[in-house]
């Protein structure tokens, strides 16, 4: 039962972590093409909370992929990490109650 438990709060808490690379994604995109602008106070500070909250998680990732130019494909690689280790929580939960 204990296992249940664990499971929906990490499930939880990577759902959090995925929401949060998807909007540093769609943040970026709109920063890329200057739709807002980052000398505006509410985006400097969202931006910049984004970036602090996935920077310890990407960071790793970053040093071990090779580097592809422009094209950063660390969140990418970060929300399929996440998934798999949702999918292992989920099938440990349900070995538990077997």
């Amino acid at each position: 039962m204990i296992f249940v438990t664990l499971f929906e709060i990490v499930g939880y808490l990577i759902s959090i972590v995925v929401t949060v690379v998807i909007v540093q994604f769609v943040l970026s995109l709109l920063i890329t093409f200057n739709v807002v602008n980052l000398h505006n106070n509410l985006v400097a500070a969202l931006w910049q909370a984004v970036n602090a909250i996935l920077e310890p998680l990407l960071r790793p990732i970053r040093r071990i992929m090779p580097a592809t130019g422009a094209l950063d494909l660390s969140p990418m690689v970060l929300i399929i990490g996440l998934t798999v280790l949702q999918i292992v929580f989920k099938n440990l939960a349900y070995s538990a109650l077997a």
